[in-house]
């Protein structure tokens, strides 16, 4: 009887030290992804129902993809984060450094080809053009005309109400570029595009924002009336009743894919496989198209839905420009301290 009474009471202090067997212990799913609509569209959306079916806790770390690198970076060999969501770009550097696993079970037969990486070791699992933002309202009482062009961003009339993200997101690498590709160079010969930057970019740049949150407020009060950002981001901003709307530049719109991959770690969390798995289903990719304005890489989803009248799909398609990554990314580090050093100062 003591004996059992001990056995009792040491059970009980496990429990109160929440030494619990694996089985009792509440499950856990680490995301890492954008923030602003990315953040509160999964949250609300995607990972209740998933939480439920799983009887898993979803937790989420916002940020922008050049942060969840480095984060995978700081723990290396005790990753935390299971399922990484960044832009192609730096996913494909994240690939090559050994922090993405195989998907398993992934049913390609409704994605399109382009959402498909090497070895299943990430997939898109949203596509997004790179363009301008314009605040219509401001742009139709000044009568100014609609830019058509990479080249609109140096027009005088814009000097400190245009808005551009740095160089560590991608959409201040793309512009970054275009300009070189416009002026005789491209991904590898980056000098013609530092060259426009810094002469003739840089005297409109209000600010160089990485922010989603920030950009939204840089428009709503006013001091930012025309931006470089992607169409989903747009999209969403746009559903929200202020007056915005997505341009796709004449010499092209480089395209972006939001991609997921499971991270490598020495026992791959199960669930990072269903987890990536369940936001390319047709459902999911819907609901990413209605809320965040996503081009789908599902092909079940209708591109002809009015929520998608920006992104890159249909006719709008003819306009994406692939890049170079394999290229950027062998440079992508001399170009961000130059960058930091002479054109963000």
């Amino acid at each position: 009887m003591t004996r059992l009474a001990g056995f009792g009471a040491i059970a009980a202090l496990a429990l109160l030290a929440g030494v619990l067997p694996a089985e009792a212990q509440q499950k856990t799913l680490t995301v890492a992804a954008y923030g602003g609509v990315w953040d509160s569209h999964l949250r609300k959306e995607v990972f209740p129902e998933f939480e439920k079916k799983h009887g898993v806790k979803v937790e989420y770390v916002a940020g922008n993809s050049t942060d969840t690198l480095a984060k995978l970076q700081a723990q290396k060999g005790n990753q935390v984060i299971d399922v990484a969501i960044m832009d192609d770009g730096v996913m494909y550097q994240a690939i090559k450094l050994g922090y993405c696993a195989p998907i398993q079970g992934l049913d390609k037969s409704e994605l399109y080809p382009a959402a498909l990486f090497k070895d299943d070791k990430a997939v898109a699992v949203g596509q997004t053009g790179t363009g301008f933002m314009i605040n219509t309202k401001v742009f139709k009482e000044k009568g100014w005309p609609i830019p058509t062009s990479w080249n609109d961003l140096k027009d005088p009339k814009f000097k400190k109400q245009l808005v551009i993200p740095p160089i560590n997101n991608t959409y201040g690498l793309y512009t970054l570029m275009m300009f070189a590709r416009m002026n005789g160079g491209g991904e590898k010969n980056i000098e013609p595009g530092f060259k426009v930057m810094k002469a003739d970019v840089n005297p409109n740049v209000l600010v160089y924002e990485p922010s989603p949150g920030k950009m939204t407020e840089l428009f709503q009060s006013g001091q930012a009336n025309i931006a470089v950002w992607g169409t989903g981001r747009v999209q969403a901003f746009a559903n929200t009743g202020f007056p915005v709307d997505f341009i796709y530049p004449k010499e092209g719109a480089p395209i972006l894919l939001a991609s997921a991959c499971p991270v490598a770690k020495a026992s791959v969390n199960p669930l990072a496989h269903e987890m990536i798995k369940l936001l390319v289903s047709a459902p999911v990719q819907i609901g990413m198209a209605k809320e965040m304005g996503n081009g789908p890489v599902n092909t079940k989803v209708d591109v002809n839905m009015p929520e998608l009248k920006m992104a890159p799909v249909g006719e709008r398609a003819k306009l994406i420009i692939a890049p170079d990554w394999d290229a950027i990314n062998a440079s992508r580090d001399d170009w961000t301290k130059r960058w930091n050093r002479e054109v963000e100062r």
